[in-house]
């Protein structure tokens, strides 16, 4: 057994969602969003860390780690789940980070997420995008969607991540599921091809490139349904990204292709319960529509705020709205909702 698969155990049993191998520090677990050390274990020094992370990786990894300084990988450990891994060169020396992937898929109810969620993932095609910082559980929000449509319709689904997270069993759909590195060289080259692989639906891990973008604009103009992932905390600055990612000669045509394609924008941040005992999710949801059409052509993203209090009644909610609604129903403090808030006048 490696020695990691020890931390691991703990790690499961204590509740916690990362771990990270510094060196100068012991093992430490992030519990409910705050950094603890491992009880009665070591520092860490350079040459016990390498050994420690080393002891789960092939030659050729090895290898990779130590020409290119990181390494991104999935870890399964029989009986307590898979783990998302990143491994990398820093200033101390080696060190690795650990996140948990649930071996159940939880479900949109399980989750507690607005059920416009199921309404969007019934979609039969355009573009759905999940935003927020990393951390922010957009890989578990995203899981539950597609698990949703594969208890509910036949499709054949395609996922393109690095690494590979969460793996589907064949309920209603057919899964094709890709890992950067190892079944393919990039998103951009898997997207290439994926239009051909007759989907009816795509996820794209991470929509980092200008080449991934706008390949996954083209597949939702194909008539496929393509879900994505972004960096950004507001469907505004999602819509902005996407636009400001091409050169702007590009800019005018990606307005038109974004307008007709765009479905929806989940804007999602992890906040600490009022309890201290656990996380959850606040969204900003905003669905498409003519006016949005119209507002993204025109370049007025200024208004798609006034555009999401409007539509409430069609499931839209501002970050906001969904903060002042935690606080209310008591799952979240006055001070966690500040932090995340977008307009902070209205929690001062």
């Amino acid at each position: 057994m490696a020695t990691i698969d020890a931390y691991f155990r703990e790690m499961k049993a204590r509740g916690a969602s990362d771990l990270h191998m510094v060196v100068g520090f012991p093992p430490l677990l992030r519990l409910r969003g705050e950094l603890v050390p491992m009880e009665r274990q070591p520092v860490l020094t350079p040459e016990s860390n390498l050994k420690i992370l080393f002891e789960i990786l092939t030659s050729e990894q090895q290898q990779h780690v130590m020409k290119n300084r990181d390494f991104d990988m999935a870890y399964a450990l029989e009986g307590i789940g898979r783990f998302r891994c990143n491994i990398l060169f820093q200033n101390r020396g080696i060190g690795g980070v650990f996140r948990i992937i649930p071996s159940k898929i939880l479900t949109l109810a399980d989750l507690n997420m607005p059920p416009v969620l199921k309404s969007i993932a019934e979609y039969k095609h355009g573009l759905v995008l999940v935003t927020g910082p990393t951390g922010s559980g957009k890989s578990t929000t995203l899981a539950a969607m597609i698990d949703h449509i594969n208890e509910t319709r036949e499709a054949h689904v395609i996922t393109i991540e690095d690494p590979l997270e969460f793996v589907h069993p064949n309920k209603c759909c057919l899964f094709t599921q890709r890992e950067i590195g190892t079944h393919a060289k990039s998103f951009s080259d898997a997207l290439l091809v994926a239009s051909r692989e007759n989907p009816d639906i795509i996820l794209v891990g991470e929509m980092r490139d200008l080449e991934t973008i706008s390949l996954a604009l083209t597949c939702a103009e194909l008539g496929i349904l393509v879900f994505g992932t972004l960096h950004t905390n507001s469907a505004a600055k999602t819509i902005d990204r996407i636009i400001n990612a091409f050169p702007a000669d590009r800019q005018a045509q990606t307005r038109t292709m974004l307008s007709e394609s765009l479905k929806a924008v989940i804007a999602q941040q992890l906040l600490k319960t009022k309890d201290g005992k656990g996380r959850c999710a606040a969204n900003e949801i905003l669905i498409g529509s003519t006016a949005l059409a119209s507002m993204i052509r025109e370049g007025k993203i200024s208004q798609i705020g006034s555009l999401i209090q409007t539509g409430t009644g069609e499931g839209m909610q501002s970050m906001d709205q969904h903060l002042m609604k935690l606080i209310n129903e008591g799952k979240i403090t006055k001070e966690a909702a500040y932090e995340k808030a977008i307009d902070k006048k209205l929690f001062a």
